[in-house]
């Protein structure tokens, strides 16, 4: 009978529990994955299957923090799609892996202090390597991390605590300091910022007037009257204590806002005010704040708390355009607050001590799943799923109501039917659509579907209990057991539960609650059943509770060994099996020793009370077997003439019978107490070895050895073969060859021997030993040191327990919580991920080879292959090794089968497929970009009614999503911008806020609000001349020319004086935005240029502002062709959209969007050249057919590269 099994061992690490400094290590990245802390390791985890699949090892200090690359590029064979991972340490190094193979890519070390916080370059046009980090106490570096070269340095005036970059524009950074926030607006990739950027303090908002006030209506009214908390003064020590702000981060849905995260309230300011613009407080009995994560695809919070409660609060849908006109407004209430409603949360967990919520991390690509990590070293998986409660009447909200959330019509960027297939949970912009903005007309609700959310936990992973452990590997693999052999280890734990991990998968086979107090030791009785031992703090006679349990492992089921026993005794030191796992020895501290026989649970003799103290026992590997047999033999053959009368009787035995007279058997040669003979020898205080033997119930005392004069106190004995080891108190090692009687001491200068393990495996004698710092391998054949590994040398934690887990490699359990698998040479090395047994298969592109990664994305972009849709990359023409496809084929069977159904529909559009290969890859670049090719794309065509819409479509096509800002349409963004001043407005509490709301209003053309707010400055401001003047002249400017060329020659003057502001809001008043529009770009306001633009000009005058800033961009000192690309997708400039990706050589980009414009009609024109270089890339990969396709497209230009192809496909048969 043919079978297989697989005991192939890989080098891996078992984590635990997590140190106090992991605390903020912790990232999910782009590429699908979750890094984090744990000691001084890196776990990376899969959070699809939950499997830890990684543990890069190379820190000597506890990791502080853990930074995913971003994968914000074009990807290709030069730039391939990798797993960059960089992790700081408390004494300041820092290091970038390659994940995949496990191996330090770069090290960067600069100060010895911990790295504060860093954060990868967002913005990778020019380079994809810059890593900005904090280093203590003042200093921001700028990194090349694929170098480790230094770019630059700055100081600041303070301790810099952690930063965040502005996702919107890549030159501002804030810093959060011990004292406030300093606003950096120069940062720049090639140089260090010039200024020391502007300072601004933050007064902590529980000491702030505000709050002496009694709060008769709670603690929310209170909240709303905190007005200010950003001032350019320093506050006064009475009404500061101390900054406890936790968390400072831009928001990345809106332009130039920024969250502060408190531990009972998180404020969203406007930095265009600087004032606070929505609050968001916990009720009195709320667990406080811990962490925010701010969302992109939708105004959403994720909010961690402290009893490890994840939280989602979406922004409402603006209530007081909503409210009801006759409901009566509260006085005290402001006018207007950005509202962040509680929408749904998930279940907290028991926190102690010892457990606590450390860290959480949410999915950056899709923004619909979150992960917890605690302390215990748990990591909990907890994904969004929305629950559609169907179409409902529309009908007014008041302000006090949750607005009601709606499911999106749009699907991967463009409206679908009812009828046509999505996937509703497979990002936040998918679940849950965009909130109604003041203004705006309601939906047409006929067509829209209310939507639920909630939190489901779809995967947990857990670690070990704290230390210390004690670990026993199973009995190893022989040619009798290898058709059921496990490799099994089994942890006991301080809490007194064993666990038993199959070190195959790394996985918990077992968890055994078995002893009441901390395990002491584990031996194995077979390879189903093992005994371990727990003794509990001693009383003041120094008597113990001994707990001996023999556990059944298929059942679970546990017999107290040694019966009533155990209760007020001297504590168990040790137990051995012997070889045959027929007797046990029992060692106690100060008590004689017990001999028990396994099989029946009987104890066979207490040692009498004169018998010496043992140091070290160990039974004899030799042993007759021969003559157990033979009377095995005999009982068998008495019990079978007892049992069946004759032969005949014999043949009708029925299965029952058969156990029957087995069981008879097992009995008889019990009671006839047959047993080989065993023997073991130990040890006592001076020294003298002694030998006995063990023959049924009959103990007789063997042979006497005197001790060595050159040994101390014996503390382990090893015996293989003929060989036998003693090891003692002062680290001298004796090697007797029993065969040859002769002995050889050496000395390891270590001290104290704890342990002594032989190897498993015939002939095998290499030798574990175990010391107070460490351990070392040994082979007793050349009586020299194989490897050794010393704590406070070559690693930073101390051993605690060892074993061998197969011929070569052992495993050892360490006091930071971990056990590791190692080779013998016992050097920590992260291993490969592609040689790692995982149990569920798992969707990573990242690990296969560049170009099999490239090749993996084209298939799945260009279904149908042949007319025909088809996941199996076996069927079309591709010549590649039959490995490496199958390796692919690997990946494509990992997706999830919503996804594999949504690739399979043919009415799933090509951009739509774009849009989800770049989710599936994730790729941040491709992502961005087919987002808004899809939108423009499906409007234009839809403006020049190129396409067919069914009523549910022309219904509701969402506007672009305003964390696309400037990208968004003319209406929607004006909107938007008109919001925001009403709320800059309604929150104003100083002059300098309502002269700045002014400002924005006149530019807005709101100038009847922008009069009555100059109207209000009091007669003691010294402004109040010169606003009153401003009122005046808003109120009676006249479109006459003199007046006109007047203002323009004023506004002139005063932007050539330095006064641009000034001078632009004087060109507004006139309706001269357009040049307000070209000042503001030729003093480098590019952002406000495009701002005005959007807001003030109409279509074409807005184009012509946009693309003088696209050729800015361009420019080879700015470099930023990404954004350049996406401006002229929303201008709908699709022609040089293609032709700037062609010369940007992005040729799989450009090919694939000039198909889609093609199949839009909004690209008349043919790029052969286009095609002719995508058929030569898809030719590179060997993807023969798609080369074929796309030359044949291109016409004269792919004429040479089609002969060639269709040649080499006659040569070549199909692979």
């Amino acid at each position: 009978m043919q079978f297989t099994v697989n005991i192939k061992l890989s080098a891996r690490t078992l984590t635990g529990t997590l140190n106090g400094q992991n605390r903020g290590a912790a990232d999910w990245g782009w590429q699908g994955l979750i890094a984090h802390g744990c000691h001084s390791l890196v776990l990376i985890i899969d959070p699809r299957t939950s499997q830890t699949i990684q543990v890069l090892e190379r820190h000597k200090a506890n990791v502080v923090k853990v930074k995913w690359a971003r994968e914000n590029y074009h990807h290709s064979i030069g730039s391939p799609y990798s797993l960059r991972l960089a992790s700081a340490d408390t004494v300041g190094k820092i290091i970038v892996w390659d994940v995949a193979t496990g191996a330090a890519r770069c090290e960067i070390q600069e100060y010895t202090k911990p790295i504060q916080d860093m954060e990868w370059l967002w913005n990778q046009d020019a380079s994809r390597d810059l890593l900005l980090a904090i280093h203590p106490p003042n200093y921001i570096v700028l990194w090349n991390a694929d170098t480790g070269t230094k770019l630059w340095k700055k100081s600041y005036a303070e301790n810099i605590l952690s930063f965040s970059f502005d996702p919107f524009e890549l030159s501002n950074l804030a810093l959060l300091t011990s004292e406030g926030i300093v606003f950096v607006s120069d940062f720049s990739p090639s140089k260090p910022p010039s200024s020391s950027g502007k300072k601004v303090y933050i007064s902590s908002p529980h000491s702030s007037p505000a709050h002496t006030k009694p709060a008769a209506t709670g603690a929310k009214k209170a909240l709303n009257r905190v007005k200010i908390l950003i001032t350019n003064e320093k506050p006064n020590a009475e009404s500061v204590t101390l900054n406890d702000c936790l968390q400072l981060s831009y928001l990345p849905s809106k332009r130039n806002h920024m969250l502060l995260l408190y531990p009972r309230e998180i404020l969203i300011l406007d930095l265009e005010v600087n004032q606070t613009v929505g609050i968001v407080a916990i009720e009195r009995t709320g667990a406080p704040f811990l962490q925010v994560i701010p969302c992109r695809q939708r105004d959403a919070l994720f909010c961690l708390h402290e009893n490890g409660c994840i939280t989602l609060r979406i922004r409402r849908a603006n209530s007081n355009a909503l409210a009801l006109s006759n409901e009566e407004q509260d006085p005290d209430q402001p006018v207007q607050e950005l509202t962040y409603d509680l929408r749904c949360q998930c279940d907290a967990i028991r926190v102690t001590k010892t457990v606590r919520p450390f860290n959480m991390v949410c999915c950056p690509i899709n923004e619909h799943s979150s992960a917890l990590i605690v302390s215990d070293g748990r990591v909990m998986l907890w994904e969004l799923k929305s629950n559609l409660l169907g179409p409902k009447p529309y009908y007014s909200y008041s302000g006090s109501t949750v607005s009601p959330l709606y499911c999106p019509v749009s699907f991967c960027g463009i409206p679908v039917g009812t009828k046509q297939k999505k996937l509703p949970d497979l990002s936040l912009d998918n679940m849950i659509g965009q909130s109604i903005a003041v203004g705006e007309e309601q939906p047409n609700v006929l067509y829209q579907q209310e939507v639920q959310l909630k939190f489901l936990l779809t995967g947990l992973l857990s670690g070990l209990p704290l230390p210390p452990f004690v670990i026993r590997m199973c009995p190893p693999l022989t040619t009798k057991n290898i058709k059921n052999y496990q490799p099994l280890l089994a942890v006991g734990t301080s809490n007194g539960s064993v666990l038993v991990y199959h070190l195959t998968s790394g996985l918990v086979h077992k968890e055994l609650s078995i002893h009441s107090c901390e395990v002491k030791g584990i031996e194995w009785a077979g390879l189903a059943s093992f005994l371990s031992f727990a003794t509990s703090t001693p009383n003041n006679l120094g008597l113990v509770r001994n707990e001996l349990q023999l556990v059944d492992l298929p059942t679970g089921r546990s017999i107290a060994f040694r019966g009533e026993r155990g209760n007020d005794e001297p504590p168990i030191e040790m137990i051995k099996v012997s070889h045959l796992k027929q007797f046990l020895a029992v060692v106690f501290k100060d008590k004689p020793l017990e001999l028990w026989d396994i099989r029946t649970c009987t104890l066979l003799r207490e040692m009498t009370k004169n018998f010496p103290a043992i140091t070290a026992l160990e039974w004899s590997p030799t042993h007759n077997l021969r003559s157990l047999r033979k009377k095995q033999l005999a009982v068998r053959e008495a019990v079978a003439r007892q049992t069946v009368g004759s032969d005949a009787e014999a043949s009708n035995i029925e299965s029952p019978m058969i156990s029957l007279l087995q069981e008879a058997e097992s009995k008889a040669e019990i009671s006839h107490n047959i047993s080989a003979r065993e023997h073991f020898i130990f040890t006592d205080n001076d020294g003298q070895v002694f030998h006995l033997t063990v023959e049924g119930n009959l103990v007789k005392d063997g042979a006497r050895i005197p001790p060595d004069g050159s040994m101390g106190t014996i503390t382990c004995l090893a015996w293989k073969a003929d060989v036998l080891i003693l090891g003692d108190v002062d680290g001298n090692v004796n090697f007797w060859d029993l065969k040859a009687r002769l002995s050889r001491g050496i000395p390891t200068h270590r001290g104290w021997i704890k342990k002594i393990r032989f190897a498993p495996g015939k002939g095998n004698l290499k030798l574990l030993m175990m010391f107070n710092d460490g351990a070392e391998v040994w082979d007793t054949l050349e009586v020299q040191m194989v490897s050794s590994i010393r704590t406070g040398r070559n690693v930073n934690y101390k051993i605690l327990d060892i074993d061998w887990c197969s011929s070569d490699k052992v495993v050892l359990a360490s006091d930071d919580g971990c056990i590791r698998v190692l080779e013998i040479a016992m050097k920590s090395a992260s291993y490969r991920i592609d040689e790692q047994d995982l149990t569920d298969l798992l969707w990573c592109p990242y690990l296969l080879l560049p170009r099999s990664c490239l090749v993996l994305k084209a298939f799945l972009l260009h279904q149908p292959w042949n007319g025909q849709y088809s996941l199996d990359i076996m069927q079309i023409h591709y010549s590649e090794s039959e490995e490496v496809k199958l390796l692919m084929l690997e990946q494509l069977n990992s997706i999830s089968y919503d996804i594999q159904c949504l690739l399979l529909d043919p009415d799933f559009e090509m951009l739509q497929r774009c849009s989800l290969v770049a989710r599936l890859f994730g790729d941040e670049s491709e992502l961005q970009f087919w987002t808004v090719a899809a939108h423009y794309l499906y409007s234009f065509s839809k403006g020049k009614e190129l396409i067919q819409l069914n009523a549910a479509q022309e219904s509701q096509a969402s506007p672009l999503d305003i964390c696309y800002d400037t990208l968004c349409e003319h209406s929607y963004f004006q909107r938007s911008q008109i919001e925001r001043v009403n709320l800059q407005e309604a929150k104003r509490t100083t002059y300098d806020h309502t002269r700045k709301c002014a400002d924005q209003l006149l530019l807005l053309g709101q100038t009847d609000r922008a009069v009555q707010l100059l109207l209000e400055t009091s007669a003691e401001n010294p402004s109040y001349y010169c606003d009153s003047l401003k009122a005046c002249l808003v109120t009676t400017i006249t479109s006459s020319g003199p007046s006109q060329s007047t203002i323009k020659l004023v506004a002139t003057n005063m932007i050539a004086n330095g006064k641009l502001a000034e001078g632009v809001q004087l060109l507004c008043l006139i309706d001269k935005a357009e040049d307000a529009c070209r000042y503001l770009q030729t003093y480098g306001e590019w952002n406000r240029a495009a701002w005005l633009a959007k807001v003030r000009l109409n279509t074409e005058e807005c184009a012509e502002v946009l693309k003088r800033w696209v050729d800015h961009l361009c420019s080879s000192q700015v470099n930023q062709k990404s954004k350049a690309i996406l401006i002229l997708l929303s201008l709908g400039c699709f022609n040089k959209v293609a032709e700037m990706l062609y010369s940007m050589r992005y040729f799989d980009r450009a090919a694939l969007f000039l198909e889609a414009s093609i199949n839009y009609g909004v690209v008349e024109k043919f790029y052969n050249a286009v095609y002719a270089d995508y058929a030569r890339y898809l030719k590179m990969l060997n993807l023969q057919e798609g080369a074929i396709l796309f030359a044949t497209k291109a016409g004269d230009a792919g004429a040479e590269l089609l002969k060639d192809l269709q040649q080499s496909k006659e040569d070549k048969p199909v692979s």
